[in-house]
């Protein structure tokens, strides 16, 4: 059995098999997901899983270089990130338009459904490379 945090096999052998600057998005329930990338679903119900939770299993394993998150996703007057942007690994969000985020989608290796309902909360990690 593994000993990293994330046992999902389907998800965890997309990411060992993404390269540098491959794509791999975590949507909440509601992202459109276009022909091409790889569904990944691990919706069960409403907020199940939450993507903080299945940011932090992703993060266990995969190097990021970038990351893409929609303007709409940016709270408020002074545009703060969200409570669910993964704030432990010190990059700041490229930001795009909510229509380029679902543009830029459809080239990623694979797209991750969540039980998320939370607006906009969506993230597209760009893979770096560990050397």
């Amino acid at each position: 059995m593994k000993r990293s945090p994330l046992l999902h096999a389907e998800l965890s052998h997309v990411i060992a098999s993404m390269g540098h600057g491959d794509m791999l998005v975590i949507g909440d329930a509601g992202l459109p997901i276009p022909d091409g990338p790889r569904r990944i679903d691990l919706a069960v119900a409403r907020g199940v899983p939450g993507i903080s939770d299945v940011l932090k299993a992703v993060l266990s394993e995969m190097q990021v270089e970038a990351i893409v998150v929609a303007d709409e996703a940016l709270q408020g007057d002074a545009k703060a990130l969200p409570g669910w942007y993964p704030q432990t690994l010190g990059i700041a969000p490229q930001t795009v338009s909510h229509e380029e985020f679902k543009r830029r989608s459809a080239k990623a290796r694979a797209i991750v459904r969540t039980g998320e309902c939370t607006p906009y909360a969506n993230i597209i990690l760009i893979a770096g490379v560990k050397f």
